[in-house]
């Protein structure tokens, strides 16, 4: 699920949880027994009330989950909570009560299972669907009761008609990102194919770049696989603002005059803002944009510094140099492996960030492998592990 519609899903998830968890006590233990069948009203213990501290509770708990972009973590942590207190609550109220019978089971349960196919998420419904049949399993258990069978019969039934929407649902969402998958391919193929019509000695420079990054992303491990692939399509259009660049400097032989290389330094900020808006890449942005700044603050095109400089540009950074210096250009030849190696280990600190010059070290054996193995008069295709 794109990220940003994860947001909106579980913000609503969590306002429609809270309004019927509200709703229906005031419903059924206030007016229903006051207005309809006229008993007394009130909660059964006063240890409903846990269920509400911890609702509150939750509050900030979730707005700080979203603040570090973790919103996948909100709903198991809501769904967690709310069903071990509504157990626990239910176990302080009716244990060695004889005098009260055990009553639950409420329209609260009934809406976290049907809403579960908006996730898209096989692994949350198997998380809620048992948890909920676990509840009432553990609470007939400890209170000696039959009446927890009504409640996980009606459930089981529920919980197979989602799991039957659930399926459906990702078969749409598989068909819909097939099909923007390779219409977001084409873009980046036909762009690509007119940056190297137009500057030869970097034929291959966007692939290779993007293959490398891509390894190193890899070998770091914080990244999602659809983050991964958002960063792949980023890396292969790292270079787009070039297309703006007259062709006598960006083929020009010799060495660049101060003016022609303020022009080269734009780069960076034209082809970001050329993308800014595109989906599957629009969040990878920084990497068009920040790729040429370094680790001290001598880069462009703002000179950032040190961790101001996004994780994905630095990553970037590296694979970038690293392609320059091992493809022949217009004003000199091709360097070796092993020169191209010394020179970014010599970058520690300065151009590159030190932690990712040693993630390099343990990365460079499989650049090398991909270096020598790529044919370099081959036509641009997406490699299968971005597919």
């Amino acid at each position: 699920m794109i990220p940003h519609e994860e947001q909106r899903t579980v913000k609503w998830y969590l306002l429609l949880s809270y309004i019927i968890v509200i709703g229906y006590d005031v419903f059924y233990y206030y007016i229903v027994p006051t207005y309809i069948s006229h008993e007394k009203s009130g909660f059964p213990s006063d240890f409903w009330y846990l269920t509400y501290l911890v609702l509150i509770i939750l509050i900030p708990i979730s707005l700080y989950l979203n603040k570090i972009k973790k919103p996948f973590w909100i709903k198991h942590v809501f769904v967690s909570s709310y069903l071990f207190t509504t157990f626990l609550v239910d176990i302080l109220t009716y244990y060695g009560d004889r005098s009260t019978t055990y009553r639950s089971g409420n329209v609260v349960e009934v809406f976290l299972i049907l809403t579960l196919p908006l996730f898209l998420n096989s692994r949350f419904f198997w998380v809620v669907t048992l948890g909920v049949v676990a509840r009432y399993v553990f609470t007939g258990i400890i209170l000696d009761t039959t009446y927890v069978t009504m409640p996980i019969f009606l459930l089981t039934i529920l919980s197979s008609v989602s799991y039957l929407l659930l399926v459906r649902f990702q078969g749409y969402v598989r068909a819909i990102r097939t099909v923007y998958d390779n219409q977001l391919e084409g873009i980046v193929k036909g762009v690509i194919a007119t940056l190297e019509l137009k500057d030869q000695y970097t034929r291959g420079h966007s692939e290779r770049v993007a293959s490398y990054a891509l390894l190193l992303a890899k070998e770091i491990g914080k990244f999602s696989n659809e983050e991964q692939k958002s960063f792949y399509y980023a890396c292969l259009l790292h270079d787009i603002g070039k297309v703006h660049i007259p062709d006598q400097i960006l083929m020009k032989p010799g060495k660049l005059t101060k003016e022609e290389f303020e022009i080269i330094k734009s780069h960076p900020s034209v082809g970001a803002e050329a993308v800014k808006n595109v989906e599957g890449i629009k969040d990878c942005i920084c990497v068009i944009r920040s790729h040429h700044e370094r680790w001290d603050g001598k880069g462009y095109p703002e000179q950032l510094k040190g961790e101001e400089i996004p994780l994905l540009a630095r990553v970037t950074s590296v694979a970038d140099a690293f392609d320059a210096m091992t493809s022949s250009r217009s004003y000199r030849e091709a360097m070796s492996v092993e020169e191209a190696y010394k020179r970014i280990i010599e970058g520690k600190g300065s151009q590159f960030d030190p932690m990712l010059v040693e993630e390099f070290k343990k990365v460079f054996p499989a650049w090398v492998k991909f270096h020598k193995k790529y044919p370099w008069t081959k036509k641009w295709e997406l490699p299968k592990e971005v597919e």
